[in-house]
């Protein structure tokens, strides 16, 4: 039997993998053979000496001493794209926010508070200020391909064009598109790239506007 700990509030659907026969879950255990951590910073930690592996819940490691693990025999594991749904639907959900203006328009519709029986007339005069261009029929440029740039892809109700990339130019994905979202990030191991979503920019955007 395996003693798991706990740092973060894991999904239950992730503990459910674990074989109660073969593992056992507790956040407190004072003597584990495994961690599972989502954010919890990890590097001022007091690595028990039972401790075997760490499993981080996401892509990145930043959060864990890996250099102290290694020299404990300690094997530190991630799952990139665990989280790739949630944040495609975080990209979708910004371009829709940014290109219909709606934040702006919940600002605008808070000033409309006390206006009673006006506020109908007011609504109509002023609501076309945020209407902003439809996605439907656009095309969004996708700039890296792993498991968040693939997903935007083919979303059919959209009813958009796309076109993916792991190695043209961001900028000339951003002066080509009325819509684009960059899902490579930095890491050492890999060309720099970026971790930014943007949408409806004029054609021609100039490098320094970003």
């Amino acid at each position: 039997m395996y003693n798991i700990k706990t740092l973060n509030n894991i999904s239950s659907k992730g503990l459910e993998r674990l074989s109660s026969n073969l593992f056992a879950v507790d956040e407190e255990g004072a003597q584990p053979d495994g961690i599972l951590v989502r954010s919890a910073a990890m590097q001022d930690m007091a690595l028990p000496e039972s401790l075997l592996g760490i499993a981080r819940a996401g892509a990145g490691v930043n959060n864990i001493p890996v250099d102290k693990c290694s020299e404990a025999g300690i094997v530190v594991f991630n799952t990139p794209g665990a989280n790739a749904n949630a944040v495609k639907e975080l990209v979708l959900g910004g371009l829709v926010l940014a290109s219909r203006k709606v934040g702006k328009g919940m600002e605008w519709a808070k000033t409309l508070a006390g206006q009673g029986d006006a506020i109908g007339k007011l609504v109509e005069k002023g609501k076309s200020q945020f209407t902003g261009p439809e996605l439907a029929g656009k095309t969004l440029g996708v700039v890296g391909l792993g498991a968040i740039g693939v997903k935007p892809i083919w979303p059919p109700i959209w009813a958009w064009r796309c076109w993916g990339t792991t190695r043209t130019s961001l900028w000339r994905v951003l002066g080509a598109f009325r819509a684009a979202c960059a899902t490579a990030s930095i890491c050492p191991t890999s060309s720099p790239s970026v971790t930014i979503s943007r949408c409806t920019f004029p054609p021609r955007l100039k490098q320094k506007a970003l």
